[in-house]
């Protein structure tokens, strides 16, 4: 049953296992020769004579190595088996003609088909059996009539017989024929019950090897089963299982482990996340739950409960628990997340940053201490123009050091532009951020420019509690503008030219 994959599988090796039973059969028949021989000499029988024992076991011995020849040539055939059958047939009719057969012998060759448990081969051989059985009885049938007391000729002999023998077909095969039918719903039930377990047996083997490849990626890897409620790791050479007393047991022996280096702050969670009693319920129809953990001494670690079998309805039979170090992901991913978010050029938060911290305020509400800046360099243009682009950036970068240095403490800046920024902070005198930011950038020298001077606006919330974000952001660039437009106007510079 190793490689059977199919009904139509089993088919042929039960064909090839029952031919093999009959050839053997078909082999000890060459000995009714010398065994009929034994009371032929002691004069117990009469009607037969040396001569007929040799004959019928000559006519035996080329029939077993017909079939022999046929089971080696075509093995999964139904004619081979046919052919097995038609020789008990001609064996049986053989053994008749020598006058020396047992009458209920014919109908043990249809009961044999039903081995095969193949409607056509039964068909078949039922009818070739009738035949040989309505022929034997035709050829023997003066024979028996000579024997008998009373005027009894042959054709009253062959009718007498082949009435018993036709009602005894008739029922045979009829109770063969339900016996068939039964035989093959309960070996096609058998087959799929069997191909069923095997193919989860396969799944099964598979998935464990793909569990202990996953074994060797894994910090630590818990095989939880809860049909019989046990616990294994896969990482012990011993694979010794652990029994886990639910309900009243809530963590497995791996967890619990594993809780005592997990970080203070998130021990409330890890423990409800690795809770083995709400598991099946957590994880139905799902394949994976997954949650982020940080280990006091090694960073930070993903545990996962993975399910790798489960019940038609998806609730899961078999799951795996693992933990797998992710500290140089959590790093790699917040370096990402630092380069979307920040400005390549001045180390300060980008527009992007901006455009999603406004969209947090605008969710949770803005509270009383909100104030947005608007800030821009003057003459960055003219020093892009005179002395050069290196020039503008270093104004640029002196003015993000100056707007960071004094505004860090209080929020979050932003480069929005080439020379704009905007910044979110949480104060209540902004007005003394304004001065602390001027006098900052009046006391900058570069290498290329000798000063920065910065136009600065805000709007707060607390003056405009109806506004939005939007009105408080256009409301800090209308009075950035208006102190770009005084310091031009102070310093007698004609921003046309």
């Amino acid at each position: 049953m190793k490689n059977v994959t199919s009904y139509e599988d089993f088919s042929k090796k039960n064909y090839r296992k029952i031919n093999g039973y009959i050839n053997i059969c078909l082999w000890i028949g060459i000995s009714i020769g010398p065994l009929m021989a034994i009371p032929i000499a002691l004069n117990i029988i009469h009607s037969i004579d040396y001569f007929d024992c040799l004959y019928l076991s000559g006519i035996i011995l080329l029939i077993s190595a017909i079939h022999r020849f046929a089971m080696y040539k075509f093995p999964d055939s139904k004619n081979t088996a046919i052919f097995a059958l038609v020789s008990l047939d001609i064996f049986l009719y053989f053994l008749n003609y020598s006058h020396f057969a047992i009458r209920l012998t014919w109908f043990l060759v249809p009961l044999l088909s039903i081995l095969y448990v193949n409607k056509t081969i039964y068909l078949f051989t039922s009818l070739f059996n009738y035949m040989m059985m309505t022929l034997a009885a035709y050829e023997t049938a003066p024979f028996y009539a000579a024997r008998k007391i009373g005027n009894i000729n042959p054709k009253m002999e062959f009718r007498g017989s082949m009435t018993g023998y036709t009602i005894e077909a008739i029922l045979l095969f009829l109770v063969g024929y339900v016996i068939l039918e039964v035989s093959i719903n309960y070996m096609k039930q058998l087959m799929e019950k069997f191909l069923e377990i095997r193919n989860h047996e396969i799944d099964m083997n598979e998935q464990m090897k793909t569990l202990r490849s996953m074994a060797e990626i894994y910090n630590n890897v818990n095989l939880i089963n809860f049909i019989n409620s046990t616990e294994m790791s896969l990482r012990d050479e011993n694979k010794v299982e652990h029994k886990i007393e639910m309900p009243h047991q809530n963590h497995t022996i791996m967890t619990q482990s594993i809780k005592k280096f997990v970080a203070p702050e998130q021990l409330d969670d890890f423990w409800k996340f690795t809770d083995i009693t709400t598991v099946r319920a957590r994880l139905t129809n799902k394949k994976i739950l997954s949650s982020d953990f940080i280990n006091a001494t090694y960073g930070w670690f993903r545990a996962q409960y993975i399910a790798v079998d489960e019940t038609p309805d998806g609730i899961p039979n078999i799951v795996i628990f693992t933990t797998r170090n992710i500290d140089e992901e959590k790093r790699r991913e917040e370096h990402l997340i630092n380069i979307s978010l920040t400005d390549e050029l001045t180390r300060l938060f980008n527009r992007r940053c901006y455009d999603e911290d406004v969209e947090v305020y605008k969710k949770e509400g803005l509270p009383e201490d909100f104030v947005i800046f608007s800030v821009d360099v003057n003459g960055l243009k003219k020093a892009n123009d005179t002395i050069g682009h290196a020039a503008g950036d270093e104004l640029i970068k002196a003015a993000a050091d100056c707007l960071q240095s004094t505004i860090g403490s209080f929020g979050k800046t932003y480069r929005t532009g080439g020379d704009e920024f905007l910044a979110i902070l949480h104060t209540n005198n902004p007005g003394q951020i304004v001065n602390d930011i001027k006098a900052k950038a009046a006391q900058w020298r570069g290498l290329l420019v000798d000063k920065l001077s910065l136009s600065v606006g805000y709007a707060a919330y607390v003056d405009s509690l109806d506004a939005s974000i939007e009105d408080l952001e256009h409301k800090a660039d209308k009075h950035m503008y208006e102190d770009k437009n005084r310091y031009y106007k102070e310093n007698g510079i004609d921003r046309r030219k």
